[in-house]
């Protein structure tokens, strides 16, 4: 049986004919990843295959608390950066190694700054007719889905599991990393509503970001699913811990109970328990 995580009194006609038509709509996309166009990106993607075996990275969320930590740490790390996190390339004074974007809300809106990024870029496969191969960008194939699965390859269709950093997590694995430090996973939101659901922005200052104009006001962006966010993460330290590695939250004040704990400073420095 799939994991729940929704109320049920969330369950309403209107998102159960949405579930379904985003199933039915993905279908072509499941032809295209095994029969067409897709397997050209599973033979790239085999490419990142345990390049990293055996090393570290820090994956850099995108909550306010990365304004409280040390991003001096990071540079000479490889690190994965999501979504809009490009707004605080400058201040770090760094480019991260690795780009990782799932919300078709900001692939859409912001696709000219994403392209404009240097480094590899993976983005969702149904929205490689914006991101193309010359812009060094590679696909993720991720359909819609009940489950939280921990794939950990990206030659396969994995899971999104209510956040990108599920996404980034699988990633790093397939790459081969040992030990993978998160920061900036503050897993808290003042925007209150149904999880998944996409509205528009009334609010001028974007609180819940690392930047305030993260998400500005008239954009549209995805409420978060912290329930399923969770439920997947505690999957991924399951697949992590089962092969000898480790994953580490080093964030500032972080809410999230599912991985160990550490600051970034003792985590580097291997000073974990």
């Amino acid at each position: 049986m799939a994991d729940r995580h929704f109320s049920l009194r969330e369950l309403t006609p209107k998102r159960i004919v949405a579930a379904a038509w985003r199933r039915v709509v993905d279908q072509k996309e499941g032809v295209a990843w095994r029969y067409g166009s897709g397997k050209i990106s599973r033979e790239m993607n085999v490419a990142f295959k345990d390049i990293h075996r055996g090393q570290r990275c820090i994956i850099i969320c995108n909550g306010p608390s990365i304004n409280k930590t040390n991003m001096d740490l990071v540079k000479s790390e490889y690190s994965f950066c999501m979504n809009r996190s490009y707004l605080m390339f400058e201040s770090w004074g760094f480019t991260p190694s690795f780009f990782v974007g799932s919300a078709m809300h900001v692939l859409r809106q912001f696709k000219t700054d994403i392209l404009a990024l240097p480094m590899p870029k993976f983005v969702d496969f149904k929205f490689r007719k914006l991101y193309p191969v010359e812009k060094d960008c590679y696909y993720l194939r991720l359909p819609p889905a009940s489950d939280n699965v921990f794939v950990g390859d990206i030659t396969l269709p994995m899971r999104v599991g209510g956040t990108v950093t599920y996404s980034a997590l699988q990633l790093a694995y397939y790459m081969g990393f040992e030990t993978v430090i998160i920061i900036g996973m503050d897993h808290r939101f003042s925007q209150q509503g149904v999880p998944s659901t996409s509205e528009v922005r009334k609010q001028e200052i974007d609180k819940d970001h690392m930047h305030p104009n993260y998400f500005p006001k008239g954009v549209k962006w995805e409420l978060p699913d912290l329930v399923r966010s969770e439920m997947a993460y505690a999957q991924a330290r399951a697949a992590y811990e089962k092969a000898g590695r480790r994953i580490i939250d080093a964030t500032v004040d972080g809410a999230c109970t599912i991985f160990e704990k550490a600051t970034l400073e003792n985590a580097l420095r291997n000073d974990v328990l």
